[in-house]
């Protein structure tokens, strides 16, 4: 049997009669930047993430570097960022020409450590980006009080976490913005890049619809300087469709990972640790291992494709040279970049594709 990381095309397959209505009833309209499409799907993925305003942009990057932006955030100033995350996160920073100040994760759960964050604030810091890894949420209530009594804005990466949740509530507006994206492989995928900002906020709502296109509200009226970031109206008719699905999809997830946690509880491995009080999307089931090229090897001579999230951490990149970090300044994200491999969990998994998962891991490792 061959087991494929994630079936890209099964999404489109299960939808197929609505998702070309959708795209038929996007490419007759006429609109093909903005209009009723755009605006019904962020008034429902609003709806969906418990959040008051919803503005799509073009990606998940732009998303963060938008937010960003809108904030005031630029030159010299300091951003509290995750030292284990893609490197997305930083990079939006330094787009901005601000500074990123790594945190190490928390050993369990593999998000940013809360009780690293203090030391690391300076006069120059202006905001804390909280990544919520994998479909976990970070803890959020400590990260606002945290920001709130040093005067800091929360910039969620909610990239995986569509339909997490933090303490009974859906991640998409704790922080002062939220970003998203909708890139193919996410549990809400587009057909190509495309994302989002979530925020209970009706004045950086306003200022981010601005900032999305040129700058202006009135063509050819520019209030700020802006950028041109718009989630195309053709990504957002098939996200609207992709949208009424999405809870199943993430429920299948869920009884996936399941299966997993109870299979693989007693093997030589560490399998996903989540918080009594969260909800996770499992848009990743992440394993560590502590020879896990040898693993991943064995597993795909068997058939099942696995993938590395990240084999690299953003420390050691090249495009990071410039800020002096060592390969082993920050330890924990090294560890975790070298052992940690990812199952195949996407909701159009079998049943036997997943015992055959199961049965592959065990025969390997037990």
């Amino acid at each position: 049997m061959k087991v494929p990381f994630l079936d890209l095309k099964a999404s489109f397959l299960e939808l197929q009669p609505e998702i070309e209505e959708a795209l038929l009833r996007s490419v007759r309209s006429g609109q093909y930047i903005g209009g009723d499409e755009l605006k019904s799907f962020e008034v429902a993925f609003a709806d969906f993430v418990e959040s008051d305003f919803c503005i799509g942009v073009g990606n998940g990057m732009d998303a963060l570097i938008l937010s960003l932006k809108v904030l005031g955030i630029g030159i010299g100033d300091e951003v509290i960022v995750p030292s284990n995350t893609y490197i997305a996160t930083w990079l939006a920073v330094t787009h901005c020409g601000a500074i990123p100040i790594p945190i190490e994760p928390e050993a369990a759960t593999y998000n940013i450590d809360i009780s690293i964050i203090e030391e690391k604030i300076t006069n120059k810091t202006k905001a804390i980006i909280p990544v919520h890894l994998y479909g976990q949420p970070a803890d959020l209530d400590e990260i606002n009080v945290l920001a709130k009594k040093n005067n800091l804005f929360v910039i969620e990466d909610a990239a995986q976490a569509h339909g997490s949740k933090y303490k009974g509530r859906k991640v998409g507006s704790h922080g002062d913005l939220v970003c998203w994206s909708f890139y193919p492989g996410k549990n809400l995928g587009a057909l190509g890049d495309a994302g989002a900002i979530t925020t209970n906020n009706a004045e950086l709502a306003e200022q981010l619809r601005m900032f999305r296109n040129y700058g202006s509200k009135e063509r050819y009226v520019h209030i700020i300087p802006g950028l041109n970031s718009r989630l195309d109206p053709l990504h957002a008719s098939i996200l609207n469709v992709k949208l009424k699905y999405l809870q199943s999809w993430n429920d299948r997830r869920n009884s996936i990972a399941s299966i997993y946690n109870n299979e693989f509880k007693d093997l030589p491995i560490t399998i996903p640790f989540i918080k009594s009080y969260n909800k996770s999307a499992w848009h990743l089931y992440c394993i560590r291992h502590s020879n896990r090229e040898n693993l991943r090897s064995d597993l795909l001579s068997m058939g099942v494709e696995t993938l590395i999230h990240y084999p690299i951490p953003p420390h050691m990149q090249q495009a990071y040279k410039f800020l002096n970090y060592s390969d082993d300044s920050f330890e924990l994200a090294n560890i975790i970049s070298s052992e940690l491999l990812s199952l195949p969990i996407g909701p159009a998994m079998s049943d036997d594709e997943v015992f055959y998962v199961v049965d592959c891991v065990k025969k390997i490792l037990e």
